[in-house]
């Protein structure tokens, strides 16, 4: 008996799709319509972005400063006290110890003032170095723009140096100091330092959330920078000697951190006069605000998509 074979019918099933290479995977996710997940936006779409969570990095701020002194007795007090007890330690150190405030008029509020303000910058940048590195559950949890970070805790500075300023108007009162049409000056100088803290905070955040270990280098970088920012010294005095190189006495009297503090006691203080000021006082701040301010602001941006990963 003849065996007949059969060819087994042909299966009218699709095959499979075939996975991409490697290498096709971004052109493959293109051609159906996918993104990255976390990718950095255009500068202006961030910039919108940021803007529309304006609430959130107010809201933030404050209830930063609101928890900050909660578990202590005197609570908010300490707002004003901690700058205070540090303007009288430098006072009996450098004030009466090392003789700095003599050929300085009203000088503890010419110190109280250096030391408030510094503090402001002090405090942001600390703050922003551990803006990231220190909220990774946040960055991790939540879709926002990450400079809204920075930017909060500057916020939160300026709203305590806020609090210590009533502080430090009380003793130019006490010493003598009349109110003037001068402490105006106080809302452009703050304005442009804050410009100026809010840039170096964004560059230490990016920088500390790469690099942690940076968090504990930076009190001895600020403590360097507060000495040559004339914070419990007369900058003016110094740089007026004849045996200090040209360069030096540039350098001391560009200082950011030296410039604010100026524009403050000059705006404050009806002793500190415009011939203690160096030149061009007031476009060399506005510069310092716009240069590291916008500076910082793109260099953080550039690795938005970074922060959180890792």
């Amino acid at each position: 008996m003849s065996q007949v074979l059969h060819t087994p019918p042909q299966s009218t099933a699709p095959a499979p799709p075939v996975a991409p290479a490697e290498g096709d995977l971004s052109a493959f996710a293109l051609r159906h319509g996918l993104s990255v997940s976390g990718a950095r936006p255009t500068l202006p779409t961030y910039v919108r972005q940021l803007w529309a969570r304006r609430h959130f990095i107010t809201a933030f701020a404050t209830a930063k400063l609101t928890a900050q002194y909660s578990q202590a007795k005197l609570g908010q007090v300490w707002q004003v006290m901690t700058p205070l007890l540090n303007a009288a330690v430098y006072y009996f150190i450098f004030g009466v110890l090392l003789g700095t405030k003599h050929g300085v008029p009203d000088y503890i509020p010419f110190l109280v003032t250096g030391v408030f303000i510094w503090t402001f910058t002090q405090s942001s940048i600390m703050a922003g170095t551990r803006a990231i590195a220190g909220n990774l559950g946040l960055v991790r949890a939540l879709h926002f723009p990450r400079a809204a970070l920075p930017i909060s805790f500057c916020i939160q500075q300026l709203q305590q140096l806020l609090f210590s300023m009533a502080a430090l108007i009380v003793i130019l009162l006490c010493f003598g100091i009349p109110i003037s049409v001068s402490w105006l000056l106080v809302i452009p100088a703050l304005a442009l330092q804050f410009v100026f803290n809010a840039g170096v905070s964004m560059i230490m955040a990016r920088m500390g959330a790469s690099t942690p270990d940076i968090a504990q280098l930076m009190p001895f970088v600020l403590r360097t920078w507060m000495y040559v920012s004339g914070v419990m010294w007369s900058i003016d005095k110094l740089a007026s000697k004849d045996n200090l190189p040209h360069v030096v006495s540039v350098l001391l009297e560009t200082n950011p951190a030296a410039i604010y503090i100026d524009l403050m006691r000059f705006a404050l203080i009806d002793s500190y006069h415009s011939s203690q000021l160096p030149a061009h006082v007031w476009p060399i701040a506005t510069g310092w605000a716009l240069l590291v301010g916008v500076g910082g602001f793109i260099y953080f941006w550039k690795a938005e998509e970074t922060y959180g990963r890792g």
